[in-house]
Order: structure tokens, then C-alpha cells, then sequence
């Protein structure tokens, strides 16, 4: 029996039998309440995982698969104010196979009818209230989707690559918005990815309730995900507000878990948010998972993801993780982007982040947290056999290591801390909440011990520098200001106010807490992050500006990542990057003066040479 996977099984009451497909046979899951199935052995993908691990693929290819609908549409159409309703097992209320584009507005979909269908469902859309496949585009404006049956997606982009992980699909694309989506019953997402399939979603409100049905769901193949704006609310086991096996963006929308983690992303894939507010208030566990946590990075090893580094970054908006820890990596190699995101941590236990062993097994458990122009708060725990890189640029972090950890269950899962390497660049600051200890310790910041003690290696500090260019500070720093206004354009100024100005997309950053806001404004900044080819650095210099020449005054800048002598920066705010420039991550600090009606800003400003 497959493996029951975290936050996406599909749930199996009452289900017996099997429905039966050309060529296809599939084992279903145990229902709730029960125990997981065994983890079995087998081979996942690239090679043969240790005893314990979980098997590879189950189920069909999506060729396989025997599809219907009530209404199908096999070529370019049009239709508005239509009605589409399913009450059969495995049958869509639309199914929209063809090559050609289709535009369907105002439509009103309701799907009955339970499957068993297991995988077919989830990698394939079988049974989904509206399948999209064959290679087309469909545009759904408006209008609203229900589903009241297990196994009924709302709406499922099939890519047609079937189990083919990081493979591009056939090109299907799911154009939605405006749209109201509802389901209920267990293995039910709300818009569904899989195949190399294409979503883009712009103002949903979207609300599952069923197990294994997270509100923006991905499965076996992956694809591309695009969503800006709505709510998007889960409230079942093992359904986070976002689960991916996929490349998922989702940007100014509002993200709620009421039951399981936030967000969850499995293997090499990537979740970004920029400017969204997440809640999630994980108080239950499912499948192999012992810990409650909010973000959830992880590796199943059950050939649903690719195996490689997984990918988190979150740019202003707010996280909000009401129960377990903030953040949790398992049997995987994660990176997690912060920039100036509020977070705010409910739990008593005030875990940050945890890097440890949990129910998978096969890789390592390693995480790298970059922090810019954040405020990170709370206890670090990184298990013996894991590891954890720290780096702050323009950040501050109140908290402590450590290395004892028990899960949700109580039961102890390391005693002694893992590899901790820190690097706090030149305005970044570390206070201590408690005695901590790092493998490794550098960068030009400040650390403040504050009454506590570091160990770095085998040797113990109470005071002083605990590495050459960490100096000690007991001055308290304030939380560093990030505006976030849509465009990647953000200063913070040095009495810590908001940016006043209206950016050219015509959102406002007015702080209505001080009137002198109304005159004083924060210098925008644009091009805050800029990636370069390597191959046109080798042939010319790259130059770009970072701020409008009309805004404040002189601009002064101090490198604080990367090789020296690869980039400058004009009086007037102009980068470059120069000719014969290094491969890698370069981060500079810069402060433009005072001038006129702009405020001293200071900004953080990345360049990526790949």
C-alpha cells in the first residue's frame, strides 16, 4: 500500500472496491482517525532510499485514465451564464480537453459524486467539478464552483506529463478570476496543478473543509502557479492554505489555515509570497508528521517531488502562527528568504524554527535562513544530525540556539545541537535570550550577550568578540523597518516611519500616525534585487539606477556581501556592475541623504550574478 502522504492524501470513508479504469489500479488510503500506513520500501526517485523510506509512484499514467463529463468541450468555444452540474463518481460537471482556447464566464458548477479513484484523482483530475487538459487555454471569469464529494478538485490544470516530475507540460493553462470556490469532501482542492499544468488565479475566495484538500493544491508532475489576490481558506486535516510539489507565487492575497500548517512545500520546489498575510493554527498532525508547525519544508521520498533543494521566501505582508513552531525542515536541504515580513508567534514554546528527524528518512536536514531587513524573534533548534545557516543582512534576531527538541507526541527527538553556522553582516545584531551555542560564528555585526553566554566550537564567551569582526554591543537595536509597496520599491527611514509617498502604481505608504508624514517621505527604491547573466558581465559593464535621480540627495553605499571591487554606486544612485564581475550574491547597503521633502533612507539592494 502507498504511503499515506502528508497534507494531501486522499481520504477513503466508507470507500470500498475500485472503479475501474483502462489499465489502471490503485490503493487507496486509511481513513481518518486511523493509523498511517507502514512507510514500505522500494525506490524513489534517483536511486534506492534507506530501509523505512517510502516507496515510489503508484497509480496510472494520466493516458490511462478513462475521462467524462457532463459537458465537454473538445474545441475553441465561448459560453456565458451557464449552469454545469455532476452527481456521478468520476465524472467532471466540465471537462475541457482540446488544444484550442476557451472563455466561459459567470459559470455556475456544482459536483456530486464520490471516487475512489485515489491517485487518479489527484495526479489526473479525475472526478474534478472542472478539468482543464489537451494543451489549450481556459479563461474563467467570475461565476461560482462548488463540490460535495470526495476526490472532486475544484478546478484542475492537467499538464499531461503525467508522473514526470520537472518536466514543462503541454502547455494547458488555467486562466482564472473573480471566481467563488467551495469544497467539502476529503482530497478536494480548491484549484489543483499537476502534469506541468499552468495556473493563474487573480481574486479568488476559495474554501476547502475536507482532508487532504489544501485551498491552492499541487500533486505529482507540478507545474507553475501564479495567484494574486483573494482569500484562500483551508479547514481540514492535512490541508494547508498552500500545499506544492510546484513553482507557486502568490502575491497581495490573504492565506488561512484553521486546522493543519500554513504552507507545504515537498521536495524541489518553491512557495513565494509577496505582501500576503498568512495564519495557521496547525493543532492536529497527519501522516507521518509528529510536529505542528506553520511553514513546513520536507521530502516524502513517495516520487511526488523531485528530491533537491526546496525553496521558501516571503517579502513583506505578515505570518501569523498561532500553534507549534514558525517554521520546520525535514529530510530535505531548504532556503528560506525572509525581507521584512511582520511574524508573529502565538505558541508558548516561541520556536522559530526547527531543523531536525521527523517520519522520512533519506536525505539530510538542512536549512539556510536569509534574513534582510527582518526582525526575527524566538528560539532556534537544530537537531545533532542536522543543520542550520543563519544569515542576517540589516536584520536583528532576539532569541537562542539549541538542541533539544521533542515533538507534539512528547517524545524526545534530539538531546544535543546539530552544525549552526552564523554570519551577522555589518548592521546586523544578534541578543542573546538565553545561552546558545554555534559551530561557527563571522560577518562584521554586532552580538549583545545579555547576561548570557555564546559557546563557539568548544570555547565559551560571556563578553567581548567571539570571532574576529563580530564586536559585542549592549545597546538593544530597534527592529528594522521594511515598506513593501508592490514593486519591490522599500527604504525605512531612520525614525523608523513608514514610506509616505504614493508609488507609480498609485498605492499609498501614508503613515497616518505622525501628520509631518504628509510632507516627509522615505526615498523609493527600485531594482532592489537584479540578477545578472555571468556571460554579459565577461563581455561589458551593467549599469542601472536604484532610485529616481530627483529624489533625495547624495547616496553613500557600503557592500556588505560579496567580492569587493565588482560594483559601485554613483553619488546619483546608478549600480555597476563591472565587466569581468564574479558568479555569485552580492548585497549592499545604501543611504541617500536627506533632501527637500525626502527623509535619510537606507535600503538594502541585492545583485545575483548566475
Amino acid at each position: 500500500m502507498r504511503k499515506r502522504r502528508l497534507c494531501k492524501s486522499i481520504l477513503a470513508l466508507t470507500m470500498a472496491g475500485a472503479v475501474a479504469f483502462a489499465g489502471a489500479g490503485t490503493a487507496l488510503a486509511d481513513g481518518p482517525g486511523g493509523t498511517p500506513p507502514e512507510m514500505p520500501s522500494g525506490s524513489a526517485p534517483g536511486g534506492t532510499p534507506p530501509s523505512g523510506a517510502p516507496g515510489g509512484p503508484g497509480g496510472s499514467s494520466g493516458s490511462s485514465v478513462t475521462y467524462s463529463g457532463v459537458t465537454t468541450i473538445s474545441a475553441a468555444d465561448t459560453q456565458s451564464g451557464q449552469t454545469y452540474t455532476s452527481s456521478a463518481a468520476d465524472e467532471s460537471a466540465l471537462l475541457i480537453d482540446t488544444s484550442d482556447a476557451v472563455t466561459i464566464t459567470d459559470p455556475t458548477v456544482t459536483k456530486t459524486g464520490d471516487s475512489d479513484g485515489g491517485d487518479n484523482c489527484n495526479f489526473y483530475g479525475l472526478n474534478a467539478a472542472v478539468l482543464a487538459k489537451g494543451g489549450g487555454t481556459t479563461t474563467i471569469t467570475g461565476g461560482t464552483i462548488t463540490t460535495s464529494a470526495e476526490g472532486a478538485n475544484g478546478v484542475f490544470s492537467y499538464g499531461g506529463n503525467g508522473a514526470q516530475n520537472s518536466t514543462a507540460g503541454d502547455g494547458t493553462t488555467v486562466k482564472i478570476s473573480d471566481t467563488k470556490i467551495t469544497t467539502t469532501g476529503g482530497g478536494s482542492g480548491g484549484i489543483m496543478t499537476t502534469g506541468g499544468g499552468v495556473t493563474e488565479a487573480a481574486n479568488l475566495t476559495v474554501e476547502t473543509s475536507g482532508r487532504s484538500s489544501a485551498a491552492i493544491r499541487t500533486d505529482r508532475g507540478g507545474g507553475t502557479v501564479k495567484v494574486t489576490k483573494g482569500t484562500y481558506t483551508s479547514n481540514g486535516l492535512g490541508s494547508p492554505a498552500i500545499y506544492s510539489t510546484a513553482d507557486i507565487t502568490v502575491n497581495d492575497a490573504t492565506l488561512v489555515s484553521n486546522l493543519s500548517e500554513g504552507v507545504c512545500i515537498e521536495g524541489k520546489n518553491s512557495i513565494t509570497l509577496n505582501n500576503c498575510d498568512l495564519t495557521a493554527n496547525n493543532t492536529d498532525t497527519n501522516g507521518n508528521a509528529t510536529f505542528y508547525d506553520t511553514i513546513m519544508i520536507y521530502q516524502s521520498m513517495s516520487g511526488d517531488a523531485d528530491s533537491g533543494t526546496s525553496t521558501f521566501s516571503m517579502t513583506g505582508g505578515s505570518l501569523t502562527s498561532k500553534n507549534g513552531h514558525v517554521f520546520y525542515v525535514t529530510n530535505t536541504n531548504a532556503v528560506i528568504d525572509l525581507t521584512g515580513t511582520k511574524i508573529v508567534n502565538e505558541d508558548s514554546a516561541d520556536v522559530l524554527i526547527s531543523v531536525c528527524d521527523d517520519g522520512w528518512s533519506g536525505a539530510g536536514n538542512i536549512a539556510t535562513l536569509n534574513a534582510t531587513t527582518q526582525a526575527l524573534k524566538g528560539n532556534m533548534l537544530i537537531g545533532s544530525d542536522s543543520t542550520l545557516n543563519l544569515n542576517l543582512s540589516g536584520s536583528t534576531f532576539t532569541g537562542k540556539t539549541g538542541g533539544e527538541i521533542t515533538n507534539a507526541k512528547g517524545t524526545s527527538v534530539s538531546a544535543s545541537i546539530g552544525t549552526v553556522n552564523v554570519v551577522l553582516y555589518d548592521d546586523a545584531v544578534w541578543t542573546l535570550t538565553g545561552d546558545s551555542t554555534v559551530t561557527s560564528i563571522s560577518g562584521t555585526g554586532k552580538i549583545n550577550y545579555n547576561g548570557y553566554a555564546l559557546t563557539v566550537g568548544s570555547t565559551r564567551y560571556t563578553s567581548g568578540s567571539p570571532a574576529e569582526g563580530i564586536s559585542e554591543t549592549t545597546e538593544t537595536p530597534a527592529d528594522p523597518v521594511y515598506v513593501y509597496d508592490g514593486d519591490s520599491n522599500s527604504g525605512t527611514t531612520d525614525d523608523g516611519k513608514t514610506d509616505s509617498s504614493t508609488s507609480e502604481d498609485g498605492n499609498s505608504n501614508h503613515d497616518t500616525s505622525d501628520e509631518t508624514a504628509q510632507v516627509l517621505q522615505a526615498v523609493r527604491f527600485k531594482n532592489t534585487k537584479k540578477t545578472i547573466k555571468y556571460k554579459t558581465v565577461q563581455k561589458k559593464a551593467v549599469s542601472y539606477s536604484v532610485i529616481k535621480a530627483s529624489d533625495g540627495g547624495k547616496v553613500t553605499y557600503k557592500l556588505t556581501k560579496g567580492k569587493k571591487n565588482y560594483i559601485t554606486v554613483s553619488k546619483a544612485g546608478k549600480v555597476t556592475v563591472k565587466k569581468g564581475a564574479k558568479k555569485g550574491s552580492y548585497t549592499i547597503k545604501i543611504t541617500v541623504a536627506a533632501k527637500g521633502t525626502y527623509k535619510k533612507t537606507t535600503g538594502t539592494i541585492k545583485v545575483v550574478i548566475k
